[in-house]
């Protein structure tokens, strides 16, 4: 597939502080990339940098084989973009801030219903947003940054603060992107997120991209221990090496119904997180 987004050594000071110290990632055509790392990492800034809104203080980027800092009118329609500030206006209703987009967009007012059924927001299409919730606004500022029929969709946090079932909801219209064709670049601090819907992902800690991969790829790279454990129906646990030589034992067990469980022992995304920092994804 072919480069949609390329950083090469990206670096963003800002008064003696440096946010980004030698950034470089590939994003590719049609996948969902995540940016993994903890509040104050420089995902935001990079993010600002990739879309042209601020400009690195060293290195080079480049998004649809321009570089970010040139991009035209035309360019900025083909991409869509949801910050923090979600870019809504609370007086209006959730149809009238479409609108206002469309016009911005040059997209056909005759689609915004059509948008708002597949962010779930139909019923809400009269309701100014200052009575929406926040997973309402949420969905309402990613129907706005979709209205385009954007080729490239940037996402910062999509589901910070979010219930479970909203944040399912959300994953769904990303994942039916993707499948259309969409490239999606989100940044996030949910591990869960970046395992479930990220085809790639890059770790991003103190300005430095420290890891990146496919995220089983990646945990799988620091299954120390390397086992299954399997726990069995009468309540013992067995541990086994994950590989060929194990096979015939999973195989008697499994033949006796004797598995009530098994599991592989690679760490969850937080865990390598941990271990190439000392610090969660939480912390800042």
């Amino acid at each position: 597939m072919n480069k949609i987004i390329r950083a090469e050594n990206i670096s963003r000071d800002f008064a003696e502080r440096r946010v980004l110290d030698g950034v470089s990632l590939n994003v590719k055509k049609g996948e969902i990339f995540g940016l993994l790392g903890p509040s104050g990492a420089g995902k935001t800034t990079l993010i600002k940098i990739l879309t042209g809104q601020l400009e690195q203080s060293g290195g080079e980027c480049e998004i649809l084989e321009k570089k970010a800092d040139s991009l035209t009118v035309s360019d900025r329609r083909r991409i869509g973009v949801m910050m923090d500030d979600k870019g809504l206006y609370s007086r209006l209703s959730v149809y009238e801030n479409l609108k206002f987009y469309s016009d911005i967009y040059k997209t056909p007012k005759s689609e915004i219903d059509g948008i708002l059924k597949d962010t779930g927001l139909i019923e809400a299409k009269k309701t100014p947003v200052s009575k929406l919730s926040k997973g309402m606004k949420n969905r309402l500022s990613l129907a706005r940054a979709m209205m385009n029929k954007a080729e490239i969709i940037f996402l910062d946090e999509p589901t910070s603060g979010l219930d479970p079932v909203t944040t399912k909801q959300i994953h769904k219209i990303l994942l039916e992107a993707k499948n259309s064709g969409t490239t999606v670049f989100l940044t996030t601090h949910n591990m869960y997120e970046a395992q479930n819907i990220c085809d790639r992902i890059s770790l991003l800690s103190g300005g430095k991209i420290i890891e990146e991969g496919a995220p089983k790829e990646i945990c799988e790279k620091y299954d120390d221990r390397g086992n299954l454990e399997i726990t069995l129906t009468d309540g013992d646990n067995v541990s086994l090496k994950n590989g060929s030589s194990s096979a015939q034992a999973v195989k008697d067990y499994l033949e006796k119904n004797m598995i009530k469980s098994i599991h592989s022992t690679e760490p969850d995304l937080e865990t390598v997180f941990i271990k190439l920092t000392g610090k969660g994804l939480e912390e800042t």
